[in-house]
């Protein structure tokens, strides 16, 4: 098999009804995304591995569940320290050690060491250390160090930022949907312009490339805060702000598709549009309503949550040679499965400490039955740990984990269950706790938990290292099987 192009586009805080093809009572029309699920695959049971950006970015890249990692819980900022391990494998470098032109072009969000005094003050003048074409094994990068709410807003190139930030940005508190923290900005730096400029360095990159195989992994900063459309997409939706970003995260996969067929290159490129958590309450989700429209479609919760809401999401895959137009799978897959995936097509054996829960979907976008992932674990913003297997969730927390209600340390969550169990056939929408109905499951989910746990992998091969404080060694459920193991 010819060597596929990969461009695999994630998009920050969208939620699964944000797409009209994945939901029909969406309050506009996606024509793009909608062409991508027509002309390839709709995954209606995809998930990232954690229920916030950054965790969920590790997985992707790495192969590998976060919690795995030492970030345990939350996000970075934009100045935080390198996450992904040094001499890690991640996606990228084991594209470019097999021949492939790599670049990541927008939002990382996975920490690089920027140079600092002993007061901490930046020098942003100085090459960054372990930045994405290091550290996460690009050949070439271009974006912004984290969320673009959070400083500095400056663009990087590669290892260096493309002018010294000597500008203080006020920040926006004002309206909830452009909100955006204080900090230092480079002078020229426009919020309102990331997603066009990120649009224009990947569309350069695809005609650079055309010639050799290719991977673009293009995390968006939209539709994240702060919510800022282009005037051309403004009143686009219908709805608000957040729509009008939607559909402007439309228009790029549309432009990327234009370019793919005006340089030959669509049939044998595998394009992925998908998102790394659900949708932030920012979007304003009392206002959507207004026009029936729900970003997290029939799930409970929402974007650092536990529950559906905060970790399904939408999943697109359109490669024409491979994968039949219009077809639908059922399955529940995760997003760290793209790293064995690409491996499996490319026939490459990846070692034993790389991609530890990695489970190829090769066979299901050939349209077959078999799947080797038989459960999937997801993680909230707290650090709270789900189980997924068949039909049944189980929860190892009392409420969300996250923001919506009962939200930790906010909302009395004292009097309530340690546990939920979920048949998620019966009751998509998490309302009724099976805990006490069915203990025989929670145990077996349990137990599987653990397992997963302490062997360091899901995957198939020897027992890895989880980095870090394990701390589930602190935690009763855990505690319960460590004492006879």
């Amino acid at each position: 098999m010819q060597k596929p192009n990969i461009i695999f586009v994630l998009a920050d805080d969208m939620g699964y009804g944000d797409i009209s093809c994945l939901n029909e009572s969406a309050a506009w029309k996606s024509p793009n995304f909608d062409r991508m699920g027509a002309e390839g695959m709709k995954f209606t049971d995809a998930h990232a591995t954690s229920a916030v950006c950054t965790p969920s970015r590790y997985g992707i890249l790495t192969g590998r569940y976060n919690w795995r990692s030492e970030k345990k819980s939350g996000v970075l900022n934009g100045l935080s320290p390198a996450l992904i391990e040094n001499g890690r494998k991640t996606f990228a470098s084991m594209l470019g050690e097999n021949g492939y032109r790599t670049a990541c072009i927008g939002k990382w969000h996975l920490g690089m060491d920027w140079e600092k005094d002993a007061e901490g003050e930046v020098n942003y003048a100085a090459p960054i250390k372990n930045a994405p074409t290091s550290r996460g094994g690009f050949e070439y990068f271009y974006g912004i160090s984290a969320s673009l709410d959070m400083p500095p807003y400056v663009y990087i190139e590669n290892d260096r930022a493309t002018k010294i930030p000597n500008l203080h940005y006020e920040g926006v508190t004002s309206a909830e949907q452009a909100f955006a923290r204080p900090g230092a900005m480079a002078e020229g730096f426009e919020h309102i312009q990331v997603l066009p400029v990120l649009t224009a360095k990947t569309l350069e990159k695809i005609e650079e490339y055309k010639d050799e195989p290719f991977f673009i992994y293009m995390p968006l900063n939209a539709p994240h805060t702060p919510t800022s459309p282009t005037e051309d997409f403004i009143g686009k939706s219908g709805t608000n702000a957040y729509g009008d970003f939607c559909l402007m995260c439309d228009d790029v996969i549309g432009q990327i598709m234009n370019k793919l067929d005006e340089l030959g290159l669509s049939d044998n490129t595998m394009l992925v549009y998908t998102s790394d958590n659900g949708c932030s309450p920012h979007a304003n989700y009392p206002e959507l309503a207004q026009f029936g429209h729900n970003p997290s479609y029939i799930f409970r919760g929402h974007k650092a949550d536990i529950y559906e809401g905060g970790h399904r999401v939408p999943l697109l895959v359109k490669w024409p040679v491979s994968i039949k137009s219009g077809s639908v799978c059922g399955k529940t897959v995760c997003l760290s499965d793209f790293f064995a995936t690409v491996a499996d097509i490319l026939g490459i054996t990846l070692p034993e400490n790389a991609a530890e829960d990695s489970f190829s979907l090769l066979p299901l976008m050939r349209g077959e039955d078999q799947f080797a992932r038989e459960s999937t674990i997801h993680q909230s913003i707290d650090g709270s740990l789900s189980i997924r297997k068949g039909r049944y969730k189980l929860e190892m927390c009392p409420g969300s984990g996250g923001w919506s209600y009962p939200r930790p340390k906010r909302d009395d969550t004292n009097g309530m269950p340690s546990l939920q169990l979920y048949d998620l056939e019966a009751d998509i929408a998490e309302q009724v706790n099976l805990h006490e109905k069915h203990p025989e499951i929670v145990a077996e989910l349990k137990r599987e938990l653990f397992d997963s746990v302490k062997r360091g992998r899901t995957t198939a091969g020897a027992p890895q290292k989880n980095d870090g404080a394990e701390i589930w060694e602190t935690v009763e459920w855990f505690l319960e099987f460590e004492k006879d193991s």
